[in-house]
């Protein structure tokens, strides 16, 4: 009689664990697809969602939650969120933003919003990282930047009173590693998504452009005044940036190659990525090293002081005369149109704040 218990309590814990088993490999977070808004249904092709990375509700909350949390950072002084604020449209006001050890680089740092269509998938100004998940990899292990190891920050987030649990709610395990940390932040990031600026309501119909914000618009598609429209896209470009690497004439010689370094080509010396022009009321200041604390110094540069180099874009096409001349009229309606373009819902969505 005391064998069958035994034997009994045996098959009993060998069915819990093999139920145990069967649930973890069989558990599938809640899916939670992109919110994809009308103009970038029809206008431009459909997001990069890795197949290894749906996304999910659990995942987007343990994304946003490790994206706010210093714990990722050498000394727990540092979140993401430090150098990508919200309000600021996910970049730094400061011209370059500064690590755990006091230590500056020297680039400003790109605001996070449609990074699901950047289809090239090469992030930074430079181009330097493949895909969204690596550029969440990238910063933490930087000794400018978060000045940490991953084993570091796997082992504190596995000692953590509470990610164990979420990174099993989000993956089906409480085995954390950089893997599943950068999914994580990366599926937050892909939520990021900026898409309800005036000139958005104007282009559905919902609100009426002044006549300095049209001017300005006019002046940026004719190719004879602004001619922007060839890296930063147009009223059919809801992204506003080409998302390619371009030498826009900010410099004569180069002491950041750019896009350069990452290729070796000198043919790319002095190329970075054309920003969106999204938001531009939130992210001053501008260019890859914040040289522009204005958008009236930015209109300025491609009026009258583009600089000419070995490398300069073929778009630049006014290079020697300086720049394409703007009136002072033109300029000012330019920068109009430029603001129309921010998104002060996005800023203010609580989905994407603390």
């Amino acid at each position: 009689m005391k064998k069958w218990i035994v034997y009994g309590a045996l098959f009993f814990i060998f069915m819990s664990f093999s139920c145990s088993n069967e649930n973890a490999e069989n558990y599938v977070p809640t899916p939670s697809p992109l919110n994809i808004p009308p103009l970038f249904e029809t206008l431009i092709l459909s997001p990069i969602i890795p197949a290894d990375n749906p996304q999910t509700e659990e995942g987007i909350s343990l994304g946003k939650k490790l994206f706010f949390d210093p714990i990722l950072s050498g000394n727990n002084t540092q979140a993401c969120a430090d150098c990508h604020a919200p309000e600021h449209a996910f970049t730094d006001p400061d011209r370059f933003s500064t690590g755990i050890d006091g230590i500056s680089g020297s680039r400003n740092a790109m605001p996070l919003f449609n990074l699901a269509w950047n289809y090239d998938e090469k992030f930074f100004w430079d181009g330097n990282t493949f895909s969204l998940e690596h550029q969440a990899f990238v910063p933490v292990s930087d000794p400018i930047e978060m000045h940490s190891n991953w084993q570091e920050v796997s082992n504190k987030l596995q000692q953590h009173s509470e990610y164990p649990s979420l990174f099993e709610k989000a993956f089906g395990t409480s085995k954390i590693d950089s893997n599943l940390v950068v999914k994580a932040i990366a599926q937050f990031e892909r939520t990021l998504i900026s898409s309800n600026s005036k000139f958005d309501k104007f282009l559905l119909g919902e609100a009426e452009l002044t006549p300095e914000e049209q001017n300005g618009f006019n002046v940026f598609m004719d190719e004879n005044r602004g001619d922007c429209f060839h890296c930063h896209g147009s009223d059919k470009n809801p992204l506003w940036t080409d998302n390619i690497f371009h030498n826009n004439g900010l410099d004569e010689t180069f002491t950041d190659l750019g896009l350069g370094a990452v290729t070796g080509d000198p043919a790319d010396n002095g190329k970075f990525k054309s920003p969106s022009l999204r938001n531009l009321a939130f992210t001053a200041p501008y260019m890859h090293d914040g040289r522009f604390a204005t958008l009236e110094e930015v209109i300025n540069h491609y009026s009258e002081g583009l600089k000419n180099s070995s490398t300069i874009d073929p778009l630049m096409k006014k290079v020697h005369l300086g720049g394409v001349g703007l009136t002072d009229q033109d300029k000012a309606d330019l920068k109009s149109f430029l603001l129309s373009l921010s998104d002060y819902e996005f800023i203010n969505n609580s989905a994407f704040n603390n």
